[in-house]
């Protein structure tokens, strides 16, 4: 179950109305709308709660999505890439989000660096599409993995901060 800051987080994001994934050619448009305007929101409101914590952009037709996430742990940022595709079946099926640097990194993750979010996540968003978009993909998904997992890579000093990791010597 999700704490009470997750709650009050997530239902200040806007649930959304249209039902259309990247090939219907008519509605999605206005689902893409729908799905910037609830990015906006989660943004602005985590800035407010000053915890920016990621950037998306999307190709033309809102089908291929990149950006960076970062984790604060003891006060020093890890950054990393992110980057998905919205699947054909979407929005009944979730984007697989990948975080290709941490590949291979940690046992909840498969092949290319996709994220495992079936346990907890994937069940929610059934329950919730066509509703949940891809703020919700963030605030429910990839929000908790990073916070579960990146603490813990740290710990085991397989993530190590830019800062800390040892300059080649110059020759």
């Amino acid at each position: 179950m999700a704490d009470e800051a997750t709650r009050k987080a997530v239902s200040q994001i806007p649930l959304l109305k249209t039902h259309a994934g990247p090939r219907d050619r008519t509605l999605w448009p206005q689902r893409l709308k729908e799905e910037y305007q609830a990015l906006i929101r989660f943004v602005e409101q985590n800035k407010a709660a000053d915890n920016d914590w990621f950037r998306l952009e999307s190709n033309a037709d809102g089908t291929r999505w990149t950006g960076t996430c970062w984790y604060i742990h003891e006060l020093l940022r890890y950054e990393f890439r992110l980057e998905f595709d919205i699947p054909v079946t979407y929005p009944d099926t979730a984007p697989e989000v990948a975080v290709p640097e941490l590949d291979g990194k940690t046992a909840k993750m498969y092949r290319g660096g996709k994220i495992c979010l079936t346990e907890h996540f994937a069940p929610l968003w059934a329950r919730n599409a066509p509703r949940f978009g891809l703020a919700h993909l963030m605030a429910l998904g990839l929000g908790p993995w990073l916070a579960v997992e990146i603490p813990d890579l740290i710990s085991k000093g397989i993530v190590v901060h830019k800062e800390g990791q040892a300059e080649p010597a110059a020759e």
